[in-house]
């Protein structure tokens, strides 16, 4: 869950590797470094906390040189600190490496390394990386990396250099992610993590495949297997402009993210819907109308906020379709094979496209027979590519750690399949199927009434400051909105959250209910209302305090809490897109009324791309 980011050419090599680590900073911050190629050196700079601790380093100690690699790190092996930050240099200093994924047999390799009289810095499992290459490299710093790569179990993305060859980077990727930027300007190129780091510089990149190698300079790139098969790649173009990527005058990303999705929205939907008879266009899904009347379950593969969108497509596929639906976290569903056979869809739900655990999960499945439907952010990732069939979601990067836009997109692109769905099936009405369509289409302006409410929620958060303890309820449709707004709340202002389906109060959580108690419950119309309410009385008797995500229309809800967040009306189905947007913006103003660090969050990366 680490950020790389590499340069070679005529700019400010340092000033570019700095542009490039401040917008991978959500990957990790807890360490970062530079190494640049120097008169036929290395010089390398690194130190612990974030970037701007390095930036300041640097101010009146640049190195100036025409090739260097860069990394922000998020700590797997060994705590933060200056000696396990990377870049990791080999014995002599005269190799130097980045690398983001885990070495899973690095403590074998360390061993033997180490008897053969390497002497190790670090606690890291990269460090062996870099003396895996100084062992095999005779002048050759491309074979050297084939040659160390081979001896290596686990996932990487991997830049090397060489004082040796100063104008060469050696690049490679296994599971963790990393793409190419082909310089606009004529004698320049890039490597990194993902495409945020290099927009700034180019919008022409190659996606590095799992097993491939790259040989850059600052003239030339070459794509190779690791077997040294040359590889013909097609241009990506990045859609993202630069500005997107930026806070554009507000404080947080998370607060401009969060007031970005009516824009969002609209762009999933894009041209999906069409015309005044509300048709559906599902191009690309790749998924054909006969497989789907054949399929007889589906099975969610997701992890965090991506699988409470998941719950959410899960009541409505279940609800409009009749189809079973199975959600269960990445981490457990890639170990239960009899879950996937070739009558099940699994659709795999990932912001980033390269959650490692949701890949492991989709690998199992496909091991059993079963197709993948990727419904993914970031175009060319990995999670696209392994799918049999794609929906993007188009939200635009998302850089706060905490989903909030890309959250109520995935909702809404399960939404759309969901209809589809039905219609292939058969399993609902024409006339059903318009009703629902034209309410998702309505679902961007309504995101902008329920954003309307930022004020009142803000004073909320004023109100409520000194709670320390929170259980968020729900049901049916709205069970996941109790999930995610306890993780949001969790995720960034580090107090104590559970989610729960309403009904499981009287099972246990309901002890923990005291007038020192918050309780959030989404409270909207449809079949579980009236139920609903009586949750609320079981607490309000208990002396909790009790703030209810309700409909406009909601005359009765202000009797059973103590205070009522409004939202327009939608169709049930539809309500978790609404629903959501509050429950951000509450975790959101009591996470900066304690000043917390919204946008990278302690302990926690954006991208997590190691199991």
């Amino acid at each position: 869950m680490c950020g790389i980011m590499a340069y070679l050419g005529g700019r400010d090599t340092v000033e570019v590797l700095l542009e490039g680590l401040r917008r991978l900073e959500y990957r990790g911050y807890d360490s970062a470094g530079v190494a640049v190629s120097v008169d036929g050196k290395i010089e390398l700079i690194k130190s612990k906390g974030k970037i701007s601790v390095l930036a300041g380093l640097l101010q009146n100690n640049k190195p100036e040189g025409r090739a260097g690699i860069a990394h922000t790190r998020w700590a797997t092996h060994g705590p933060p600190s200056t000696a396990n930050a990377h870049p990791h240099p080999d014995c002599e200093g005269h190799i130097a490496v980045v690398h983001n994924g885990i070495i899973e047999n690095y403590l074998e390799l360390r061993e033997q390394l180490e008897k053969e009289g390497h002497t190790f810095r670090s606690e890291t499992d990269t460090e062996t990386l870099a003396h895996l290459f100084e062992k095999y490299y005779e002048g050759d710093l491309e074979a050297a990396v084939r040659r160390g790569l081979k001896q290596v179990k686990g996932s990487y993305a991997v830049v090397a250099m060489s004082d040796k060859e100063p104008g060469l980077l050696v690049a490679a990727r296994q599971y963790s992610p990393l793409i190419v930027g082909l310089g606009e300007k004529p004698g320049e190129n890039f490597a990194a993590s993902d495409p945020s780091a290099i927009i700034p510089f180019t919008r022409k990149a190659y996606l590095v495949d799992n097993g491939e190698m790259v040989l850059l300079t600052a003239d030339k790139v070459q794509v190779k297997t690791l077997a040294g098969k040359a590889v013909k790649k097609p241009v990506f173009h990045i859609e993202w402009d630069a500005e997107m990527a930026e806070k554009g005058g507000y404080k947080h990303f998370m607060i401009k993210e969060i007031f970005e999705q009516p824009h969002a929205l609209r762009e999933t939907i894009g041209d999906r819907i069409v015309g005044r008879r509300m048709g559906l266009n599902l191009e690309g899904l790749g998924l054909s109308d006969g497989y789907l009347r054949r399929l007889k379950k589906i099975a969610v593969i997701a992890c965090g906020t991506a699988s409470y969108a998941g719950m959410a497509g899960q009541y409505a596929i279940e609800k409009l379709c009749g189809v079973p639906v199975i959600v269960d976290v990445a981490s457990e569903l890639q170990h239960r094979e009899s879950v996937f056979d070739k009558s099940t869809l699994g659709i795999a739900i990932s912001q980033s496209g390269e959650t490692a655990d949701t890949l492991q999960a989709m690998r199992t499945a496909h091991r059993q027979g079963a197709k993948l439907l990727a419904i993914t952010n970031v175009i060319g990732s990995s999670v696209a590519r392994e799918a049999d069939g794609l929906l993007y979601i188009h939200a635009g990067p998302e850089i706060g750690v905490a989903s909030t836009k890309a959250y109520t997109s995935q909702i809404l692109a399960m939404l759309l399949f969901a209809v589809h769905l039905g219609q292939v099936r058969e399993a609902m009405t024409p006339r059903v199927a318009r009703r629902l369509l034209r309410g998702i289409k309505a679902l961007p302006e309504l995101a902008e009434e329920t954003l309307e409410e930022a004020g009142h929620i803000k004073s909320l958060a004023a109100k409520y400051k000194d709670i320390k303890r929170y259980l968020y309820l729900g049901r049916g449709a709205h069970y996941c909105s109790a999930m995610e707004g306890a993780l949001k709340l969790k995720e960034i202002a580090y107090l104590d959250a559970e989610g729960y389906a309403a009904g499981e109060m009287k099972h246990g959580p309901l002890a923990l209910v005291t007038e020192e108690c918050a309780v959030l419950s989404a409270v909207v119309a449809g079949p579980h209302y009236e139920k609903s309410i009586g949750n609320l009385q079981e607490i309000r008797a208990r002396a909790g305090r009790v703030i209810a995500v309700a409909n406009k229309s909601d005359k009765e809800i202000a009797k059973y809490a103590d205070d009522v967040i409004r939202i327009p009306e939608t169709e049930e189905v539809l309500s978790p897109v609404l629903a959501g947007i509050p429950m951000q913006l509450y975790a959101y103003y009591v996470a900066d009324i304690w000043d917390r660090e919204i946008d990278q969050p302690r302990n926690l990366a954006k991208s997590v791309t190691v199991e």
